[in-house]
């Protein structure tokens, strides 16, 4: 089979790119025209692990019943992503449609309102970096930005410089509005490091908003390869392990071209907030809940913590409270699937995993769902239920500290602690009193069950 041409850049290789946007690519009808270029993030062991196989990977599907194995050819080319000037020469070449991204929430370096955070120490030398090298053409080829969107941006400059012409950029990550989140924030370190850039970003770069749906965990790198060389014959020193399911929803234009993704699953919609929220607040929501409280109660992955009937009770009340807030959505069919999906036994889940970043995740999975509970006159009880077992999951240290709080400080759970917690979650939420208290009973009752 021919290696299809590189048309695509990404930056954030993992199992969560290759389960969903390099197997999309795969699977559709003009896959042999799309190629991906791939840069890892922080580590070079997945370069190193798929260099020698040229970038093809098992993709494992692990159904209760049993697994499916597929080798996927979509990735071309695998590039260590600190290599910065192989980064920008990929992303400035003109055959390049497409610059999709998986770098995590904490990756993007935000503030609340969505601009570059310049009291992130790296955030704060990119911008100063940036605009010394915009200014001094001489210094562009020895800049080297320590943030992913640092880099994204030299790369767009060069991609500018060089007239090749309109790209897309699609965020894969699971945060709200993720396409106008990093429109704005691209745009605003644009405007801190060179205007003509700015004009140029708002005229040739398109960002679209995506939501992704396919639990993958993280899998052990001795044990699977030795899996599937038993199962297939295959020596793959880096496969992926993922449930059947999957979907994948987009919204934007792709001016330079995009793989028919529609033949293989995608959906593409003129508004994606519903979707986007549906995904983040139930499944997202679920996961985090789970990731603080399940280990409290001794369980290391979802499939053991929902069929614990005290964690089942805290998920199914804050479903009840997003459903509330997806009117448009007949959510039964979606429940159940989600709970077979959690309740699958062979996809090991692991709450620890999921337990990372537990502060932004709740703030962005289950506080705007709060917040409109209340704004309609609501209790929102599964969300204070929710934010209780993501309280109790901080102060056993299942699920880490908000920054600048001191786990010992809040070892006892009182009510200056409490409010401690719910103001770095969110400010409205602890000036609520009637939430607060809602949240201190829920914390009672779990501490007891």
């Amino acid at each position: 089979m021919p290696t299809p041409p590189e048309r695509i850049v990404h930056l954030g290789l993992g199992a969560f790119h290759r389960a969903h946007q390099a197997w999309y690519t795969a699977h559709a009808l003009d896959a042999a025209e799309w190629g991906i270029v791939a840069f890892s993030g922080r580590s070079r062991d997945l370069v190193d692990r798929l260099t020698p196989q040229d970038g093809l990977y098992t993709l494992v599907e692990r159904a209760a019943e049993g697994d499916r194995f597929e080798l996927i050819p979509s990735i071309v080319r695998v590039e260590a992503g600190d290599d910065v000037a192989a980064f920008v020469a990929a992303v400035a070449d003109p055959r390049i449609a497409i610059l999709t991204l998986t770098i995590t929430e904490a990756g993007y370096r935000l503030d609340a309102d969505g601009s570059p955070n310049l009291e992130d120490a790296a955030m704060a030398s990119d911008v100063e970096l940036l605009a010394a090298a915009f200014a001094n053409a001489g210094e562009l080829r020895s800049a080297q930005p320590a943030t992913a969107l640092g880099r994204v941006l030299l790369a767009l400059d060069a991609r500018r410089r060089a007239g090749s012409g309109a790209i897309a950029i699609v965020p894969c990550d699971n945060l709200p509005d993720n396409g106008g989140l990093l429109r704005r924030a691209l745009a605003g370190l644009a405007r801190r490091t060179s205007a003509e850039l700015a004009v140029w970003l708002g005229i040739s770069v398109s960002v679209v908003s995506t939501s992704i749906d396919r639990i993958t965990p993280a899998i052990d790198l001795d044990t699977e390869p030795r899996a599937v060389r038993d199962a297939t014959g295959w020596l793959d020193a880096a496969p992926v392990v993922t449930e059947p399911f999957a979907d994948w929803v987009l919204e934007g234009d792709f001016p330079a071209g995009r793989p028919d993704w529609e033949s293989a699953g995608a959906r593409f919609v003129d508004e994606i907030a519903p979707w986007e929220n549906r995904k983040l607040w139930m499944l997202n929501g679920a996961h985090t809940v789970l990731a603080a409280f399940g280990p409290t109660r001794g369980h290391a992955v979802v499939s053991d913590a929902i069929d614990d009937p005290v964690c089942l009770r805290l998920v199914e009340a804050l479903w009840d409270d997003d459903a509330r807030q997806l009117p448009t959505f007949d959510l039964a069919d979606y429940r159940a699937a989600l709970l077979e999906r959690f309740r699958n036994p062979r996809i090991e889940h692991r709450l620890a995993q999921i337990a990372q970043d537990s502060t932004t995740k709740a703030r962005l999975r289950i506080v705007p769902v709060a917040l409109g509970e209340l704004a309609v006159g609501r209790p929102a009880t599964g969300c204070a239920a929710a934010i209780a077992a993501w309280m109790l999951g901080v102060r056993a240290g299942t699920a880490p500290a908000p920054h600048g709080i001191d786990p010992a400080a809040i070892a006892e759970l009182d009510a200056s602690a409490r409010h401690a917690l719910l103001t770095a979650l969110d400010a409205r939420l602890a000036a609520d009193a009637g939430f607060a208290t809602r949240v201190s009973d829920a914390i009672a009752v779990l501490e007891t069950s």
